[in-house]
């Protein structure tokens, strides 16, 4: 065998390896597609509406939500803002929510023996009831759920977590295969047109690259609210703390009641525990509602806030609020009482995992940098569904008739191999991917074997 020939047979192989990688990459690119681009049209149209829930609320609810900004009017006390709630419609008072600007309503939530929990809503200057909804009825309240699958259970909420691992691995293995290997087109620029299958490849590999680290963002700032991974990494994160870092917490009794359970809450903050109003008071009257909300002001919370009324003799005024400047994210308990507080919580006082997953859900939830921050993340949600559109399209063009199209197997299984092994990691990090990733792989080798079978 002369050296030339060596040389020939060694490029030859290495090319053979390259392409092997390639179909291995292009193979399990195609997987991930399939399990996630349904999944990614659903979370981009929700997500994208979702960013303008403020705007978008404001407008459909309207007739309940906006009022008429008096210059020269007091405002009503929030205590007879209550009564008038109730005695529109009779029940318990759970919560009063500050108006977030001048030409806002208040919203009491009124727990109902007929109808249930209702959002009613006041005029805060005149103190007229304006009209009411189920308690998180409002149209952007319902694709927030529609956006997280709640409607449809736990389970449904594991297929979102999936999804979220699985388009990790999209991005990955997509940046593989849009890498440059000695071609102009199709990198930065779009050739052909509607009609051929080239136009929709390289629409989807330019989209693709432009919008991967949004995907990648998105992915892992929604894992939070995840079933499996979201709870357990809260769990953690949280540890025997329950929720408060040590230099917050203070020597005063705790109840066994969460503060998810109580109020809507950050992340951070869901298994943090309430405190009680410490017993002794020697029949002390309670204070009022709006004693309770004339500290908060004096406290200097964001506008908006929500007071959780007590409904328990040790029970506590609870007043939340968690603005679009995640900075400004706060949570005070005060004896209902004495009205002092028992535990007054910041964004300062997360600890440094809590800080980085609230800022990035915030900017998740197109809140951080205002509008800016809003469309970015529309144009990346409109780049999402081009994205899948595209390769479904792509793939219509592509696939053999009667045939789903997978692409082949490489020759080589032990290059297969080493990119399993590689995707097996991300499977260790989130656990409901590295199910999914078996059961793949376990199909995909049934489905292999019964190819061969007809094939013989």
């Amino acid at each position: 065998m002369s050296d030339l020939t060596i040389g020939r047979e060694s490029a030859g192989i290495a090319a053979q390896s390259a392409s092997d990688l390639y179909r291995a990459v292009w193979r399990w690119h195609f997987y991930a597609g399939l399990l996630v681009l349904p999944f990614m049209i659903t979370l981009a149209v929700t997500g994208a509406l979702y960013l303008f829930k403020d705007e978008l609320d404001a407008v459909i609810h309207a007739d309940l939500k906006r009022v008429e900004i008096q210059q020269s009017a007091v405002k009503v006390a929030p205590s007879a803002m209550v009564a008038a709630a109730l005695a529109a419609h009779p029940g318990t008072t759970l919560k009063y929510t500050d108006p977030t600007s001048p030409d806002a309503s208040v919203e009491i939530t009124v727990n109902t023996p007929a109808e249930g929990k209702l959002a009613v809503y006041v005029d805060p200057y005149d103190g007229k009831v304006l009209g009411s909804l189920p308690d998180r009825g409002t149209v952007m309240w319902t694709i927030r759920y529609l956006h997280s699958l709640k409607y449809f259970g736990s389970t449904a909420r594991m297929v979102i977590e999936i999804a979220a691992g699985w388009s990790i691995l999209l991005v990955g293995t997509g940046i593989y295969l849009w890498w440059p290997r000695r071609q102009t087109g199709g990198v930065l620029s779009v050739r052909g047109t509607p009609k051929r299958r080239v136009f929709w490849r390289d629409t989807h590999a330019v989209t693709g690259v432009f919008v991967g680290f949004f995907i990648v963002f998105l992915a892992i700032t929604g894992m939070p609210w995840s079933g499996v991974w979201g709870g357990k990494v809260n769990e953690w994160a949280n540890g025997n703390n329950f929720g408060y870092p040590a230099g917050v917490r203070t020597a005063v009794p705790m109840s066994d009641e969460h503060l998810d359970h109580v109020a809507k809450t950050s992340w951070s903050l869901e298994q943090a525990q309430v405190p009680e109003s410490p017993a002794g008071h020697h029949g002390a009257a309670p204070i009022s509602l709006d004693d309770a909300v004339s500290t908060f002001d004096r406290l200097g919370l964001h506008r908006g806030y929500a007071v959780n009324i007590p409904s328990a003799p040790t029970g506590v005024y609870t007043g939340s609020v968690y603005p679009d400047d995640v900075a400004q994210q706060r949570v005070v308990h005060l004896d209902q009482y004495s009205g002092k507080p028992l535990i007054d919580m910041s964004y300062a006082d997360y600890g440094p995992l809590g800080k980085w997953l609230e800022w990035g859900i915030n900017v998740h939830m197109g809140q951080q940098f205002g509008l800016a921050n809003q469309l970015v993340l529309l144009a990346a949600c409109i780049a999402i569904v081009a994205l899948a559109v595209s390769a479904g399209v792509m793939w219509w063009k592509r696939r053999p008739q009667g045939s789903l199209g997978v692409p082949p197997m490489p020759s080589d299984s032990r290059v297969f191999r080493g990119l399993i092994a590689i995707l097996a990691v991300g499977g260790v990090v989130f656990p409901l991917v590295g199910v999914s990733l078996v059961v793949m792989l376990a199909l995909d080798w049934g489905f292999g074997r019964a190819r061969m079978v007809r094939k013989a």
